[in-house]
Parts: structure tokens; sequence; C-alpha cells
């Protein structure tokens, strides 16, 4: 099972292995028992904008965006 990260507001971070169908429910912290919200971290911006203006914003099958900066879309 995966292991996620989860924030208690009095305790701090904690991981907890879980199911992925439960991943975005509150977990109980294992020090106070509290309900602890998921911390979730979007991925990076790397690229940029590319200079020739190439490729669009259309989102992909997966929701990813092509933004003519990434290899895929020279």
């Amino acid at each position: 099972m995966p292991v996620y990260d989860y924030e208690c507001a009095d305790c701090g971070a904690f991981e907890a292995v879980r199911r992925i169908a439960e991943r975005d429910e509150p977990a109980a912290c294992p020090r106070c028992g509290a309900t602890a919200a998921r911390v979730t971290i979007g991925a990076p911006s790397v690229g940029g904008s590319s200079a020739s203006g190439a490729g669009t914003d259309d989102a992909g099958s997966y929701g990813m965006s092509h933004r003519g900066g990434c290899l895929c879309c020279r």
C-alpha cells in the first residue's frame, strides 16, 4: 500500500499507509488522535514558455497540459 503525508494542526507532519481509495480522507494523528488533512503538493513547473510560440495549452487525455516548451511538443 502507498504511503501518504498528512499534517496534524497540533503535532505536525506524519505519514500513513493507506489504500488508494482512502488517500484523500482525513487520517487520525498517531500522537493525539485528531483528524488531519492530507498534504498535497503540486508538481513544479519546468520548461517555461517557448520562444517560438509553438504548442497550445490544450489538455490531453490525462489532464496534462503541453506548452510547446516540452520535448513532446517540438
